[in-house]
C-alpha cells in the first residue's frame, strides 16, 4: 500500500492531536464517506475544513454538541471513579501517574460535552463505549481492597487496559467526533467538490482503504505454564531492572535454562508493568534482521507497514518512535534469544534517552552491552518440583522407591528445565516399568539425546554447537574426554590445547575456555586470587552432563576406527564390543584418547595398537594400576594425564612403559603413588612439563643411583607440584635440571626448605612456593638466580627472612607476598628497581611502605586475599 497520504496527514496534523494515522484514517474515511464524497475528493476536503480551523484547540469542546447518555452525566461518573481511584494512591497503576492522570485529563472534556448535551441530537450510541469504560474502570476501582497478593498482575493488566481504551478515546474519538460536527455545523457544499475536481484522479492513486494489518507483533508472550524456580532470579533480575543505574541488562544461560520463560515472567510481573508504560517483546534468533524488527515496533505501535531500505533509515525511525513513546511513559525493550555475533545489532538499538531500557536474553555473554545476569540450572528441590509438575507418580510405587527413581532421574536431567519437561512427559502417565527401564538405559550408557522420541532436547542444544567458529567446536569436542561431574583444573584442559593445536601460548589457549564459558557450553571458576605468567591451576573447569554429552555424541557421528576423538569405557573387565571383536593389530585413528575404568578393574588389557594418538587421558579409580603396554606404541603421543577417582593415591605399576616415547612432552600425574626418581629413570628427552598434583611420593632418596639429569630430561622448562603432602623437600636431581624455567611448589604444607643447589638453576625465571606454610626461608644461593622474573611467597606463613643478597636479582620486577608480613626484608632490596610488589594491607604497611621513597619506581599493589568456598569443588 503506498504510505505517502499517511506521512502527509501526519506532517499535516502533527501540531494540532498528533494521533496515529495508520489507524485514525480508517475512522476518518468513515465520517466522511458518510457525506457521498469520493475517497479522493473527501480527503482533500477534510484538509480544507482543517485548514480553515486549524487554531481550535483541543480542550475547545463548544462546537461538539455531544450530549449525555441515558440522561446520566458523563463528567459526574467519571468523577466519582476518580474519587475511589485516589484511596489508593500508593498503587501506581491506580496513581496520579497512570489511570487517575488520564481520568483526570479526560474529566475537563466530559464537562464540556455534559453542557452541550442539547445543542446537536447525537444518538446514546456515539459515547456508549466511553460510558462502558467508565464502568468498568469503577468496577475495577472497588474491587482493589479485595485483590490477593498473587491476583495483582492480572488486575495490573487489567487497569492498564482501561488507560489504553481511555487514553485512545482523549487521543482519537473525541477528535473525530469533533472533526464530524464541524462537518455538521459549516454544511457541505457543492462547490468545495468542484475544486477537487482536477485533483481526483491524482488522489485516487494515493488514498485507498487501508487494508487491515496484524497489529500484535511485539506483545509479551503468554505465561501457559506453572513457572517453578525462578522466583530468586525473578526478585533479582526485577532488582536490577527497576535500578535506574542500570540501562540494559543481559540474561545468559545454556540452552534450555529458562531464559526466555524468566523474561516473560518478568514482563508480567506487577511491579514491572506498573512502572513501563510500553513493553516490546521481540524474538532475535540466529539471523536477526534489524530493519524488519524496527518495522515490527511501527507496526505494533498502530502505524501502517513501511520498508525501510538501509538500517539508517531504520534507525532514524526507531528513534522517533521511541521519543514519541517515552512522553507516556518509560519503555521496556526485551530482545530475546540473541546470538554471538550480535553486538553491532545491539547497539543499533542503544539509543541515549531516559526511561529507556532493554532487556537481553541469550545463550552468550555480552559483556560490552551491559549489566550481566547468568541464570544458574535448577537446584535440586526447585528440579524435583517441575519434575513432579510433570510427570505423575505411577501406580502401585512405594514412596522410598519412588524418590530413587526421582533422584536418579534429576541427577541424568541435571537441573535444566526442558530436559526435565522431556523426560517428565515421557514419563507421564507411564508404568512403573516404564520409569525403571528409562533409569537402566541411562546406566547402560545411553543419553537423552540418543532417544529418537525425544528430539527436543537435541534440537535445542545443537544450533550451540553449530553457532561456534571451527577452533572453538575443536575444543568443545575435546570436553567429551573427561568423566561426568569431573572439576577439571583449567591447566590440563590448556596443556592438551597447547599440543594437540600446536599453540606456543597457554594465555590463547585460556581465551579458548573463556570463550566457551562466555557462551555457556562450560563453567569457567576461579578457585581464588587471579595468578601470574600463565598460571591457570587456580582455575576450575566444570560441564553440565547433558552438555558433556553433545560433545560426545558429535563425536560419535564418525565410524569408531575413524573418530579423532575416541571415549573407552570399561566397567570390571568388561571391553566394548569393538574392542574384542577387532581383528588383530586393529589400528585405531584417535589422535585423543580418553579411557576410564572403574574400581573393580584388575588392569587386564586388550593390546591394540593407537599409532596416531597425541593426548592420552586415563582416569582410574583402582587402588592398583598397571599402565597399559600399548602405551609404548604411541610413538605421536605428546601428552599424558592420568587422574584417580578413587579416595587414596593409586599405586602405579609399569610406568617404564612410558620410556623413551620420543614425542612426548607433558606428564600430569594426579592423586597416585609415584617414586621421584623415577621420572629421571624414563629418559624422556621431549619432556617439557611434568605436573604432579595430591602425589604421594614416599621417602625421597639422593644417592640410590647416578643419573644425569642434563641428559635424562634435556628439555624439561616446567615443575608443578600442587598439593603434595608427604614432600619434606625436593630430590636433588630437580636442583640439576639446568633447562628448568619454571618451578610451582604450591599447597605442600610439609614442605620445610628448598636445597641449597637451587642456585644451579641459571634459567630459571619463576619460582612459586605459594602456601607453604611451614617453609621458613629461602636459601641464600637463591640470589644466584640471574634470570629470575618472579617470585611467589604469597601465604608463606612461617616464611621470616629473604636472602641477603636478594638485591642482586635485577631481573626481578614483581614479588608476590599475600599474608607474609612477618618475613624480614633485608637492605639489598632497595636495590631492586621497577618492582612491583602483590600483597595485602598488612604487608604494605609493615614491610613496603618506608621503602617506597627509598626505591625507584616502586608499585606496591594491595589485594585482599579471597577466601574462595569453590577450592572445596577440587575434592
Amino acid at each position: 500500500m503506498n504510505l505517502i497520504p499517511f506521512f502527509f496527514i501526519r506532517s499535516s496534523l502533527s501540531t494540532f492531536y498528533r494521533f496515529r494515522y495508520s489507524r485514525s484514517i480508517v475512522h476518518l474515511r468513515g465520517l466522511l464517506k458518510s457525506y457521498n464524497l469520493t475517497k479522493a475528493k473527501s480527503f482533500f476536503f477534510f484538509f480544507c475544513v482543517w485548514s480553515e480551523g486549524r487554531k481550535t484547540r483541543m480542550t475547545d469542546w463548544v462546537d461538539l454538541g455531544l450530549g449525555s447518555i441515558g440522561g446520566a452525566l458523563v463528567s459526574e461518573a467519571l468523577k466519582l471513579v476518580i474519587e475511589e481511584a485516589k484511596k489508593y494512591k500508593s498503587f501506581k497503576p491506580l496513581s496520579r501517574d497512570d489511570l487517575v492522570s488520564t481520568m483526570e485529563r479526560l474529566l475537563p472534556l466530559t464537562k464540556k460535552i455534559d453542557s452541550m448535551q442539547n445543542e446537536l441530537d447525537l444518538g446514546a450510541g456515539e459515547l456508549k463505549q466511553l460510558r462502558e469504560t467508565i464502568e468498568k474502570a469503577r468496577v475495577l476501582v472497588l474491587k482493589f481492597p479485595s485483590v490477593r497478593f498473587y491476583e495483582k498482575s492480572n488486575y495490573t493488566r487489567k487497569i492498564v487496559e482501561i488507560n489504553e481504551d481511555l487514553a485512545k478515546f482523549c487521543d482519537i474519538d473525541l477528535q473525530l467526533l469533533q472533526y464530524r460536527n464541524q462537518l455538521t455545523l459549516l454544511g457541505v457544499a457543492g462547490n468545495l467538490v468542484d475544486k477537487v475536481d482536477g485533483l481526483s484522479k491524482r488522489m485516487d492513486g494515493l488514498m485507498s482503504v487501508p487494508v487491515p494489518v496484524f497489529r500484535d507483533l511485539c506483545s509479551v508472550p503468554k505465561l501457559d505454564k506453572v513457572v517453578v524456580g525462578l522466583d530468586w532470579p525473578l526478585m533479582e533480575l526485577k532488582k536490577r531492572l527497576l535500578d535506574d543505574v542500570v540501562v540494559n541488562l543481559v540474561v545468559s544461560a545454556p540452552p534450555g535454562c529458562g531464559k526466555t520463560t524468566l523474561a516473560t515472567q518478568l514482563c508480567h510481573d506487577a511491579d514491572v508493568i506498573g512502572h513501563f508504560k510500553h513493553i516490546f517483546f521481540n524474538v532475535v534468533s540466529s539471523t536477526p534482521n534489524f530493519r524488519i524488527i524496527v518495522q515490527n515496533l511501527l507496526q505494533h505501535s498502530g502505524y501502517a507497514p513501511h520498508t525501510f531500505e538501509n538500517d539508517s533509515q531504520a534507525t532514524v525511525g526507531l528513534r522517533k518512535l521511541l521519543e514519541e513513546l517515552r512522553e507516556d511513559g518509560p519503555i521496556l525493550l526485551v530482545l530475546d534469544d540473541v546470538w554471538r555475533g550480535s553486538e553491532s545489532l545491539l547497539q543499533k538499538f542503544r539509543i541515549n534517552l531516559p526511561d529507556y531500557k532493554i532487556l537481553v536474553t541469550s545463550r552468550f555473554d555480552f559483556p560490552s552491552f551491559g549489566y550481566n545476569y547468568r541464570l544458574k540450572p535448577l537446584e535440586n528441590e526447585d528440579a524435583k518440583a517441575l519434575l513432579i509438575q510433570w510427570a505423575s507418580r505411577p501406580h502401585n510405587t512405594s514412596q522410598a522407591e519412588y524418590e530413587d527413581l526421582l533422584q536418579k532421574i534429576l541427577k541424568r536431567c541435571n537441573g535444566f528445565p526442558i530436559v526435565i519437561e522431556v523426560v517428565g512427559v515421557s514419563l507421564k502417565g507411564r508404568s512403573l516399568n516404564t520409569w525403571k527401564g528409562q533409569v537402566e538405559s541411562w546406566s547402560q550408557g545411553e543419553t537423552i539425546l540418543d532417544s529418537p522420541s525425544q528430539p527436543t532436547v537435541l534440537e535445542c542444544l545443537q544450533p550451540s554447537f553449530s553457532a561456534l567458529e571451527p577452533n572453538l567446536k575443536e575444543c568443545f569436542l575435546d570436553m567429551g574426554s573427561f568423566l561426568e561431574d569431573q572439576k577439571i583444573r583449567a591447566s590440563v584442559i590448556i596443556d592438551i590445547w597447547m599440543e594437540l593445536y600446536g599453540k606456543n601460548s597457554s594465555i590463547l589457549c585460556m581465551k579458548y575456555l573463556e570463550d566457551l564459558a562466555s557462551q555457556n557450553l562450560l563453567k569457567l571458576v576461579p578457585l581464588g586470587n587471579e595468578t601470574e605468567d600463565g598460571f591457570y591451576n587456580e582455575f576450575l573447569v566444570t560441564q553440565h552432563d547433558i552438555l558433556r554429552e553433545l560433545a560426545i555424541r558429535q563425536s560419535e557421528l564418525e565410524a569408531i576406527l575413524e573418530r579423532k576423538r575416541l571415549n573407552l569405557e570399561i566397567k570390571e573387565d568388561t571391553f566394548p564390543d569393538w574392542c574384542l571383536n577387532a581383528p588383530r593389530n586393529t589400528v585405531v585413528n584417535a589422535s585423543l584418547l580418553s579411557i576410564s575404568t572403574d574400581d573393580l578393574f584388575s588392569s587386564n588389557w586388550v593390546e591394540i595398537e593407537f599409532p596416531k594418538v597425541e593426548a592420552l587421558v586415563l582416569n582410574l579409580s583402582s587402588p592398583d594400576y598397571a599402565l597399559p603396554s600399548f602405551i609404548a606404541g604411541m610413538t605421536k603421543l605428546k601428552v599424558l594425564t592420568i587422574t584417580n577417582h578413587g579416595f587414596y593415591p593409586a599405586r602405579l605399576r609399569n610406568f617404564s612403559c612410558l620410556s623413551l616415547l620420543p614425542n612426548l612432552k607433558r606428564i600430569r600425574l594426579e592423586k597416585v603413588s609415584v617414586t621421584l626418581l623415577d621420572i629421571p629413570r624414563l629418559q624422556l628427552a621431549s619432556l617439557k612439563k611434568l605436573s604432579l598434583v595430591m602425589c604421594s611420593f614416599g621417602e625421597v632418596f639422593y644417592d640410590s643411583e647416578e643419573i644425569d639429569v642434563s641428559k635424562a630430561l634435556p628439555s624439561l622448562q616446567e615443575i608443578d607440584i600442587d598439593y603434595c603432602y608427604d614432600l619434606y623437600e625436593l630430590p636433588y636431581w630437580v636442583s640439576e635440571v639446568v633447562s628448568l624455567k619454571t618451578l610451582s611448589i604450591t599447597n605442600c604444607n610439609k614442605l620445610t626448605v628448598l636445597p641449597e643447589a637451587i642456585g644451579n638453576l641459571s634459567k630459571l625465571e619463576v619460582l612459586r612456593v605459594s602456601s607453604c606454610i611451614n617453609l621458613s626461608e629461602l636459601p641464600e644461593t637463591t640470589d644466584r638466580l640471574s634470570n629470575l622474573r618472579f617470585l611467589d611467597i604469597s601465604h608463606c606463613l612461617g616464611l621470616r627472612k629473604l636472602p641477603l643478597k636478594i638485591g642482586k636479582l635485577q631481573k626481578l620486577k614483581k614479588i608476590s607476598m599475600r599474608k607474609c608480613w612477618r618475613c624480614e626484608l633485608p637492605d639489598s632490596v632497595r636495590d631492586l628497581e621497577d618492582l612491583e610488589v602483590k600483597c595485602e594491607e598488612e604487608t604494605r604497611l609493615v614491610l613496603w611502605e618506608r621503602l617506597m621513597p627509598k626505591m625507584r619506581n616502586l608499585r606496591v599493589h594491595e589485594e585482599e586475599t579471597e577466601h574462595n568456598l569453590n577450592l572445596l569443588q577440587m575434592f
